[in-house]
């Protein structure tokens, strides 16, 4: 198998709060760090403190990875639509996206791949058939890059919510990665996404269930069990399984938070389960071959969603990289 991680852009720039008299946390802080993550949920920190904006953080993050048995990141990537003619120049300064320039310009980024998860929610939404073009033309230098991930030949490209695309606009980005000589894109749609429509594969960024409103803990068997009823596909579309590594979101939640509306959480995850659920995405994909791809890629999130509750990345409470040692185990010696 082939593992691929999510990571998550929100730990460079400059905190809303950095200017608040009454936010000390806040002054150097990222813009995804919250009160309730630094107060509540210390242990979530990184061994390398809550900033991943320097190149000798992003080469120790790609060793890391590397060296357990990681194959590649899939950097979340977001579309600014400020209806100004330059706005695929102005992607590089911004702060989401630090982490992905950090990675090509790493020394070691030869050990480890990448791929783009297009974020295409709310407040990033590409919108419209220009804008499509236009952020197809920002990918071209990313999908010609030699560390791309590719699926049969042609560069994977995972988009969250495709629903907000549809055919023409995936044609524009078939027609643009033809124009640059490639092979076409394999589009993997998040949740929906037909064949029709262009998606050619199918996946998810992670699976959570929930009631919005009720804050209560629950097992991560819970957890596994939905995404694994999310392992699906067929030969016209094959799937790339989701593990989800963790979710509580508590530290985002409330006014101390991000605002967001309470939910449930899964606090009792550990390295073991973790494990396992690869190991059963693993089998999924050896019964059924052929629905799943070739290169038997399987995503997982994610290394660095602190926030969320899902990662696998070294922090305070886990400074031996134990999820990290679960994986390389897991790969060195398959069942």
């Amino acid at each position: 198998m082939r593992i691929g991680v999510y990571y998550f852009g929100g730990w460079a720039g400059t905190n809303a709060l950095a200017e608040d008299a009454n936010s000390d946390w806040a002054r150097t802080a990222p813009t995804h760090l919250t009160r309730r993550l630094v107060e509540e949920f210390p242990e979530r920190e990184p061994i390398w403190g809550w900033r991943d904006d320097s190149l000798e953080i992003m080469e120790r993050q790609i060793d890391l990875a590397a060296d357990s048995g990681i194959d590649f990141f899939a950097f979340c990537w977001y579309w600014r639509d400020d209806r100004g003619p330059l706005n695929h120049q102005k992607i590089e300064t911004d702060p989401l996206h630090v982490a992905l320039n950090l990675y090509l310009k790493a020394r070691n980024n030869h050990r480890l791949k990448f791929c783009l998860l297009i974020a295409n929610h709310q407040g990033f939404e590409i919108i419209g058939i220009e804008n499509w073009t236009q952020a197809a033309k920002c990918w071209l230098p990313y999908l010609t890059h030699k560390q791309y991930v590719t699926v049969e030949g042609k560069p994977l490209i995972i988009i969250f919510n495709p629903a907000g695309a549809g055919a023409e606009c995936f044609a524009a980005l078939t027609s643009e990665a033809e124009s640059a000589s490639l092979p076409g894109i394999a589009v993997a749609g998040c949740g929906v996404g037909s064949a029709v429509s262009g998606c050619t594969h199918v996946t998810r960024y992670n699976v959570i269930p929930n009631r919005p409103g009720e804050s209560e803990p629950h097992k991560f068997s819970e957890l596994h069990a939905a995404n694994k009823a999310a392992w699906s596909g067929s030969r016209e579309q094959p799937c790339i399984p989701i593990v989800t590594a963790g979710w509580d979101k508590r530290p985002w939640e409330g006014p101390a938070g991000l605002k967001q509306t309470p939910g449930w959480y899964f606090p009792d995850r550990s390295p073991d389960q973790v494990a396992h659920a690869l190991r059963e995405a693993d089998a999924w994909m050896e019964a059924h071959s052929d629905r799943t791809t070739a290169e038997r890629i399987i995503l997982v999130y994610a290394w660095n969603e602190f926030g969320e509750g899902g990662y696998i990345a070294p922090t305070r409470g886990d400074a031996e990289g134990k999820y990290l040692e679960a994986i390389r185990l897991l790969v060195k010696y398959p069942l």
